[in-house]
């Protein structure tokens, strides 16, 4: 395995459980809650703990680049870039409930390498390396292995982004045709894929730090990320996340 990877890997599960941890300060508490100009909401805690990560990586590894959802881009010389979302779920976050993570993704050359996602709440940690497996905490996680459609749990954000994305017929064609569906939505559901508590996570209205830490732990877990074209990019606002065995059948309903 690469050892630069290796290196920002090991020290990002640290830096990333602190930062949940700056955030988990501001969790639960009287906060005033500002609106962003694509109406999503932002409080101090997304904003301190985003400095957090920032100053603490770019510490470790000067010249690394980084793009956060609270303060933009910083351009890398060295070919790694941080993507980061301090607090994803902060809709969750600020009305007290316990389905919000502290996000990053590691990229290298435009390739993603690695990703941790940190759950204060729960006082767990899902992370991953290229080559390296997928776990949670010290446990090692894998997709599910089920193979039909009829046994599946289908996890989603909110019937409205589907809405948005004109997509609500084919939205109620996968509820008819899968065994389960449950609203976890943002991080919480792609992680129940990745770990194998269900079968796949379909999202829309998404950016690139919503899913950059996602991909490698979904991936090293052997599930599949794609658009719901069936392309790769983090940069689109449709994403899929399934165990690989369904992604076919998922893509199909969801296009139809």
């Amino acid at each position: 395995m690469n050892a630069d990877w290796r290196s920002r890997y090991e020290q990002a599960i640290d830096i990333t459980r602190k930062a949940g941890k700056v955030a988990h300060a501001y969790y639960d508490k009287p906060l005033e809650v500002m609106t962003k100009g694509d109406e999503s909401p932002v409080t101090i805690a997304d904003r301190a703990t985003e400095q957090f990560l920032r100053e603490h990586l770019a510490r470790a590894f000067p010249g690394d680049g980084f793009l956060g959802e609270e303060f933009g881009d910083t351009p890398s010389s060295t070919g790694y870039r941080w993507i980061m979302d301090p607090i994803d779920g902060t809709r969750s976050f600020v009305r007290g409930i316990p389905l919000w993570g502290t996000m990053v993704g590691l990229e290298y050359k435009g390739e993603l390498v690695a990703g941790v996602i940190d759950c204060a709440c729960q006082g767990s940690t899902w992370h991953a390396v290229r080559g390296g497996g997928a776990y949670r905490d010290d446990q090692k996680i894998s997709v599910s292995k089920v193979t039909e459609l009829s046994k599946a749990n289908l996890f989603y954000s909110g019937l409205n982004w589907f809405v948005k994305a004109g997509r609500e017929k084919q939205f109620l064609e996968l509820v008819r045709r899968t065994e389960r569906q449950r609203g976890y939505g943002d991080w919480y559901g792609f992680m129940l894929a990745a770990q194998g508590a269900g079968e796949a996570m379909i999202e829309y209205g998404v950016h690139s730090w919503d899913v950059a830490a996602v991909v490698p732990i979904v991936v090293e877990a052997g599930g599949l990320f794609s658009c719901w074209d069936g392309s790769m990019s983090i940069d689109r606002p449709d994403v899929i996340v399934s165990n690989g065995i369904l992604h076919d059948q998922l893509l199909g309903i969801l296009n139809g």
